[in-house]
């Protein structure tokens, strides 16, 4: 499994959809817990870095 390289402002994408629709979400905080904003709806999410490392498929840097 590769590392994955990440900074506040890039956009993830993930696995599974938000209610919403969306599957990208903004990177916002980084550390042992992972902020995220949904671009779809703007909702607020915090994840462990473990679980986030497991869900996402893509980054794409800004």
């Amino acid at each position: 499994m590769e590392k994955l390289i990440f900074a506040v402002g890039d956009i993830a994408r993930m696995k599974k959809n938000h209610p919403c629709g969306s599957n990208e979400w903004e990177i916002t905080r980084t550390g042992m817990d992972i902020g995220l904003k949904c671009q779809g709806c703007g909702h607020f999410v915090m994840m462990p870095r473990v679980k986030f490392q497991r869900m996402v498929r893509e980054i794409k840097a800004n």
